[in-house]
């Protein structure tokens, strides 16, 4: 049995830093190659239910991006070989400034950015912003993008472009099937390493997407496991864990 490299998503803080921390060592456990940590943001819009209601649960108790920021920095200081990649929204990082917003992101260990909201072409700085600190910043191809957008994409030269498989928000299932791996390939075609996710809550799905994929990523799943157990650490530390293993050894 192949793994399967899987970039796993968290919401800072949710449902509280200690729960959220366990959340992350589960993820580590069992078998997560990158930690997409999100900042919550109150008007997302990728994001299903799961997600939004993990953020606004937190945003409720007056969390900050600096509280984020402080989070990110424990789980870097506990795993410095896992690459944290934050996920957030455009004006979160716009309103303080770009370069100022990548600076103290590299400096709580932070190696990449996935801004939804930020064209690729139109990206407010942050590409560069990013190359200056020493991390990148990690587009999103849409299915819905036009082959000659899609194609521009592909050959921009990013390093990694994350493919959102399918069109709306996260967290309903979505089916892998020949369309999915011929989108995947559009992506890939320039060089760029491909990272796909959008509704992967299994193993039978990450096994489909393996050979296509430099890593699956699975959010959802993990914040509707949190909040189903966030009542029992324990018991919330081995059903993430076990998801992770799921996803990662199909």
């Amino acid at each position: 049995m192949n793994k399967i490299k899987l970039m796993s998503h968290l919401v800072a803080g949710y449902p509280s830093d200690e729960l959220s921390l366990t959340a992350a060592r589960a993820l580590v456990d069992g078998g997560a190659d990158i930690l997409e940590i999100q900042l919550p943001f109150s008007d997302p819009s990728a994001d299903g239910p799961a997600i939004q209601g993990a953020c606004t649960e937190v945003l409720q108790r007056n969390y900050r991006t600096a509280d984020g920021l402080k989070f990110i920095e424990t789980i870097h200081k506990e795993f410095p070989e896992i690459p944290i990649y934050i996920m957030s929204y455009g004006s979160l990082i716009y309103t303080p400034g770009v370069a100022a917003f990548c600076k103290k992101a590299a400096g709580v260990g932070v190696k990449g950015m996935i801004i939804p909201d930020l064209p690729f072409d139109f990206d407010e700085g942050l590409t560069q912003a990013c190359k200056d600190n020493g991390m990148i910043n990690i587009p999103v191809a849409a299915p819905t993008m036009t082959d000659e957008r899609l194609s521009k994409l592909a050959n921009a030269g990013f390093p990694y472009i994350y493919a959102a498989l399918r069109a709306g928000i996260t967290g309903t299932n979505t089916s892998i099937d020949e369309k999915t791996l011929a989108f995947l390939n559009k992506v890939s075609a320039g060089g760029s390493k491909v990272y796909g996710g959008f509704g992967i809550s299994n193993g039978e799905q990450s096994g489909a997407l393996a050979d296509s994929v430099e890593a699956v990523v699975a959010g959802s799943v993990f914040v509707r496991l949190i909040t189903e157990n966030k009542d029992n650490k324990d018991k919330l530390y081995e059903a993430v864990k076990a998801k992770a293993k799921e996803i990662t050894h199909s």
